[in-house]
């Protein structure tokens, strides 16, 4: 099968794969991320599928939503299969670990309402019991160990009617700007954003794929599981865990298995560079890896530069970055560079960025910024950058929201008419051309390259100059070897009529014992007037691990922001140019925020 290949449903990809490639090995999942423990042939998964859609079908579960909880494994695959075969809506979420918060599975629950939760043996009981001691309205649901059904169920499996706009599963967000919302996934939109892979990845039958990105996010799930069906690339799994416990067992798997395909955010590969050492280097043979996708965070050209030259004597080429960007809304990818072409890689004046303008530098320096480009823009897709206040076109030399038509973009946000409306519903108010998808992110075209500078939420704004957080945020952790690199936090608040900035940073857990804040305070300071001519109102350290991230390795700076205020953040030890006007902020702020929240939640109602 081509990319050419027309369907309809996912559950007609499969189907085709088993009954034209029964024994091929179609997923290989790692324990500890090293030995092999599980396969499926797509004969073995489509049977699995099947026996798991009569399960649920004997429920009366059509159009329903089923909730999945599972480890990582191919169970989930096999369950998110089954759903599709039934015609039950997948929603997949992170399985809470043992003493976590549930609220967030309780969010996600209350706004899908499941008929049904899926999970495996292993998980059934503990999660049942933390439910109950919660008081957790899922308690009350059918619960289903997918694990232990028999096979001999798929007889009883019956076909159901599923067509290209058939919604397939809630993708739900990772959180990064607000409370995670269910992105509607038709199965449409699915298909074509596989072709729309398929095509810019240039997957053929040799691709072999490697994946450790958690599969409840868009680029795990349909990056990493259901592209590789699509097209018929067998593909290796771990789990997220085992890749940051030890970064080499990526790399490693790359190796083993001679991958061409395998990627993450940038964090991974900087983190691969911090982590791998010469010994290990030498048993390493990246000659195989065509394809090392970049996305879902700010890619940086310094880490592109490192990765490439540490692991140039291992065979890696640093023509298969691939920097490609993307978001739930839109499926998965929205734009993607030439497979066998260099990253395009910009210098640009910082001072005119700051006031949304794209000045090419001639050299670097102190206020110069460097962006990597996201690749271009496929040709049936339409992405335009947009003025997010005139709602105009913007010039090619101006900064703007990023607007996006295709037929990837989903059908809405589940139960959440106002904010579909909003989102999904755009339209450019001279030309009243659309409607277009408000992806919030912000960005420029330049030869039909596209440029991500930041989310719109996100920008700090002071003295009528916009301020990119991953700019000031990279600034900081660069300041001290105390500070954990990609665990950093800028954000601003109001504070008498005026926006001043706050640094919320993690600290290296070897420093804890022996850290000097003075040293590392005074370092972030000096380091951010220098480099962005800003005073810091206050700065957090925080435990190792506390910092609030999405599913994909984001930052949650909204999140950081609203624990600063309400003082929940894991702290070492903070510092403000003046500790009596800060607390005295803090909690009038707060209120301010609790009165807001309400009023939110009433208008809901």
């Amino acid at each position: 099968m081509n990319a050419e290949y027309h369907f309809s449903n996912l559950v007609d990809v499969l189907s085709y794969r088993a009954q034209n490639q029964f024994d091929q090995t179609a997923y290989t999942f790692l324990k500890s991320g090293e030995t092999e423990a599980e396969k499926f042939t797509y004969g073995e998964l489509h049977l699995r599928s099947q026996a798991i859609a009569a399960s649920l079908q004997s429920l009366n579960t059509a159009g329903e939503r089923a909730l999945l909880l599972y480890q990582p494994g191919l169970d989930f695959i096999a369950a998110f299969f089954g759903c599709l075969y039934a015609g039950v809506i997948a929603v997949p979420a992170y399985p809470p670990r043992q003493n976590q918060n549930l609220s967030r599975l309780q969010a996600i629950a209350q706004d899908a309402q499941p008929k049904v939760i899926l999970t495996s043996t292993s998980l059934l009981d503990k999660l049942q019991n933390s439910s109950k001691q919660e008081s957790l309205e899922i308690s009350g649901l059918h619960w289903l160990a997918t694990d232990t059904l028999s096979n001999d169920l798929a007889q009883a499996w019956q076909p159901q009617e599923t067509y290209s706009d058939t919604l397939a599963f809630l993708q739900y967000t990772s959180g990064s700007t607000g409370n995670p919302k269910g992105v509607m996934v038709s199965h449409g939109n699915l298909l074509h954003n596989s072709v729309t892979i398929h095509k810019l990845f240039g997957h053929t039958p040799n691709s072999r794929g490697m994946i450790w990105l958690p599969p409840y996010h868009d680029m795990g799930l349909i990056g990493g599981i259901l592209q590789p069906l699509y097209g018929g690339v067998p593909v290796v799994l771990m789990a997220s865990v085992d890749f940051l416990q030890k970064p080499i067992r990526w790399l490693q798997a790359i190796s083993r298995y001679k991958a061409t395909t395998s990627g993450g955010p940038n964090f991974a590969y900087d983190l691969c560079v911090r982590k791998v050492t010469p010994e290990q280097l030498e048993n390493l043979d990246l000659s195989s890896w065509e394809v090392a996708f970049t996305g879902a965070e700010p890619v940086r050209a310094e880490t592109l530069e490192e990765f490439a030259a540490t692991f140039a004597l291992c065979g890696f080429r640093k023509e298969a970055f691939y920097p490609c960007y993307g978001m739930a809304e839109t499926t998965l990818i929205i734009s993607g560079g030439e497979k066998t072409a260099l990253p395009v890689i910009y210098n640009i004046d910082g001072v005119a960025l700051e006031q949304n303008r794209i000045v090419k530098a001639k050299k670097s320096g102190t206020d110069t910024r460097t962006i990597v480009g996201c690749g271009q823009v496929p040709p049936d897709y339409q992405t335009i950058i947009v003025n997010p206040e005139s709602l105009t076109i913007c010039t090619p030399e101006q900064v703007g929201e990023i607007w996006v038509a295709s037929p990837s973009v989903a059908r809405g946000y589940w139960n959440q008419t106002e904010e579909t409306q909003k989102a999904f519903s755009a339209y450019l108010a001279d030309s009243h051309q659309g409607p277009f998808l408000r992806t919030g992110d912000l960005g420029f075209l330049q030869n039909g390259e596209l440029f991500i500078t930041g989310r719109i939420k996100d920008v700090i704004i002071i003295r009528g100059q916009n301020h990119y957080p991953q700019d000031i945020e990279l600034t900081v952790e660069k300041s001290h070897p105390a500070l954990r690199i990609g665990c950093g936090a800028a954000f601003a608040v109001d504070f008498k009529g005026s926006e001043r900035l706050v640094i919320v940073q993690e600290v290296e857990r070897s420093y804890l014992r022996k850290l000097n804040v003075q040293e590392v305070v005074g370092s972030i300071r000096q380091a951010v007037v220098a480099q962005h001519g800003l005073e810091i109102f206050a700065t957090v350290l925080v435990k190792t691990g506390s910092i609030p991230k999405t599913s994909s390795g984001k930052i949650r700076r909204q999140a950081c922001r609203s624990a600063f205020l309400s003082g929940s953040l894991d702290v070492v030890e903070d510092w403000s140019e003046n500790p009596q006007n800060k607390a005295k902020f803090i909690h009038l702020q707060s209120e301010v925020d609790s009165v807001l929240k309400q009023l939110t939640t009433t208008k809901q109602l």
